[in-house]
């Protein structure tokens, strides 16, 4: 039997995505430069750590250091947008894939791998 939470989340305060040691110039180009995120100071002893977090549209991402990196392959997180068609032409002029799955029932949406080989999913939904 589930425990009623009773309204107790309000939601995700940001996602985390692992990069290899040396790659925040990487994740700004991309996060920054081409999705035009912007980067957020992190707090001193969080940022001897290294790594980067970003914020847009209601969204905050960070990436943490891992030492044996590994991109994820499946797991990703699922990013809610409006103008879905001009994200992905601005990624494609940006010389990433873009992979259009009609698969979600509502949604629009396509993959893309950021420049780390992390899988990131964009959604719409259908009636916007």
């Amino acid at each position: 039997m589930g425990y009623d939470v009773g309204g107790a989340f309000q939601g995700l305060h940001h996602v985390q995505l692992a990069i290899p040691e040396g790659a925040e110039d990487r994740c700004r180009m991309f996060w920054g430069d081409i999705l035009g995120f912007t980067e957020l100071e992190k707090p001193p002893r969080l940022a001897a750590r290294g790594g980067c977090w970003f914020r847009g549209g209601g969204l905050e991402v960070h990436f943490g250091v891992e030492k044996d990196f590994r991109p994820a392959a499946k797991a990703h997180p699922g990013i809610l947008t409006r103008g879905i068609d001009a994200i992905a032409e601005r990624l494609t002029q940006s010389g990433i894939e873009v992979t259009w799955d009609a698969e979600f029932p509502g949604m629009r949406r396509f993959y893309a791998l950021d420049p780390l080989g992390n899988r990131l999913e964009f959604l719409e939904p259908e009636d916007v």
